[in-house]
């Protein structure tokens, strides 16, 4: 990741609009912005959400609220509280991201 070209500015997230990303269970919501090749996200999980594809993205995810679940292809299971964060490269491990309750996420890819 280069980041250039973008000028300082503050993101109210509450004030960008929200897009629905249904999962195979449960709904995410994205608050995205976009500066050049880099997204960033504020995602919330419903409870009971879980992936409907193995994520081959790479990511920088903090959790800011509740508990999320990742589970990689060769079935290792991580669990992300509240100050935690994982980060992981474009096509090095595919994973999926599940929760119970709901999470609160913040996502830089």
């Amino acid at each position: 990741m280069h980041m250039q070209n973008i000028p300082f500015g503050i993101t109210d997230w509450s004030g960008i609009d929200q897009t629905e990303h249904p999962g195979e269970t449960g709904v995410a919501l994205w608050r995205t912005q976009q500066f050049g090749e880099i997204r960033v996200r504020l995602v919330e999980y419903s409870a009971g959400y879980l992936a409907d594809h193995w994520c081959k993205k790479g990511h920088i995810l903090l959790c800011l609220d509740g508990e999320l679940h990742t589970e990689l292809d060769d079935g290792r299971v991580f669990t992300l509280k509240p100050g935690m964060s994982y980060q992981v490269a474009d096509n090095a491990e595919p994973h999926r991201s599940s929760t119970v309750d709901g999470a609160l996420l913040f996502i830089v890819d």
